[in-house]
């Protein structure tokens, strides 16, 4: 786009993370632009960052034309923040959108060709791509895609790359997505989380996990800076919340650490009321998130629990942190709040 249109491209060196994030605020201290490109992880921070300095806001939000996220899903309270401000500060909001794919289709295959109304939009296939649909009973569909783009297979691994295409030549993906309007497919998809994250309780009721840990995050905000949702094999959903640090002191809690997990009768009162609250407007074991725990250590990224991108390897951290998921089921813990 920079090339395209002669623009200027500035290259952000910091990083989503703890302790390198202050460079992203000092780069744009500096010089801001019309057009943001992060991943979800780094604009949650910049929002955060952003309601406390009014002037880095301002000029932030008074020349952006549009605010471009991938990589993962945007969590609706980031998208409404970001909305909210922009409204603030120059009366109008800049077009927020996004694209999809992997790096196996080098990258997009899908693009959103129109205003969106909220997060995780995806749009429809670019030119020269192709989408195969797998749906459910539900019209769930799982991804598949064929173009120019596509890789023609996995470097000196033919089984991978046999495994990785379909009877007709089309890529699995392993995304699965929902049209925005069963009427109207030229309205494009929306994004519904990866089919290998999905599982099943004890009862047999499929959990769509990717789209519940975004209405966690939104209901769990600012509390939560991240969670896992877990479930798989048993009788309850629960989450694993890695805890929004900085927020939390603000609001007076103070946590005990104690065997991996954190205990705060306020902070575990609060998780309690919004768990309590969300479980009477929803019905139906396959949406009810039942136990909760508050987790001591964030994400490694060395021990891959997270990836660059800011995603979290959920396996990785249900393995890492096993004996914290078997607490989390255990009614007798103290870190563990239940309704």
């Amino acid at each position: 786009m920079m090339l395209s249109n002669g623009g200027s491209l500035y290259i952000d060196d910091g990083k989503p993370v703890k302790g390198l994030f202050d460079r992203t605020l000092e780069n744009l201290a500096m010089k801001t632009g019309t057009i943001a490109f992060n991943v979800p992880l780094g604009f949650g921070m910049l929002l955060g960052a952003l309601e406390k300095d009014e002037d880095l806001r301002r000029r932030f939000f008074e020349g952006l034309d549009l605010i471009f996220y991938a990589g993962a899903s945007l969590p609706q309270d980031v998208w409404a923040g970001f909305e909210r401000m922009a409204m603030e500060v120059k009366g109008e909001i800049p077009l927020m959108t996004s694209s999809w794919g992997l790096t196996e289709t080098a990258p997009s295959a899908m693009m959103q060709q129109e205003p969106a109304p909220r997060s995780g939009i995806v749009g429809v296939p670019v030119n020269g791509v192709t989408v195969k649909l797998v749906p459910d009973a539900d019209m769930r569909c799982e991804v598949r895609v064929k173009g120019p783009n596509i890789m023609p297979g996995y470097f000196n691994d033919p089984e991978k790359t046999a495994a990785a295409f379909d009877e007709e030549g089309f890529f699995i993906t392993g995304d699965a997505m929902l049209f925005l309007d069963a009427t109207d497919p030229n309205k494009g998809m929306r994004f519904d989380g990866r089919i290998s994250e999905d599982f099943k309780l004890q009862s047999g009721t499929w959990v769509r996990a990717a789209q519940l840990k975004l209405d966690m995050l939104s209901r769990l905000a600012p509390l939560a800076a991240d969670l896992v949702i877990t479930g798989a094999d048993r009788k309850q959903i629960g989450v694993m919340i890695f805890p929004n640090r900085e927020e939390l002191s603000r609001a007076g809690f103070e946590l005990r650490e104690e065997g991996g997990a954190c205990t705060c009768t306020l902070l575990q009162g609060e998780i309690h009321r919004r768990l309590s609250e969300r479980a009477r407007e929803i019905s139906g074991s396959s949406a009810r998130v039942a136990r909760a725990m508050v987790l001591a250590e964030p994400p490694s990224m060395p021990e891959g629990e997270m990836t660059a991108k800011g995603n979290l390897n959920i396996r990785k951290v249900l393995a890492r942190r096993a004996e914290l998921l078997e607490r989390l089921y255990d009614d007798n813990d103290p870190a563990v709040v239940t309704i």
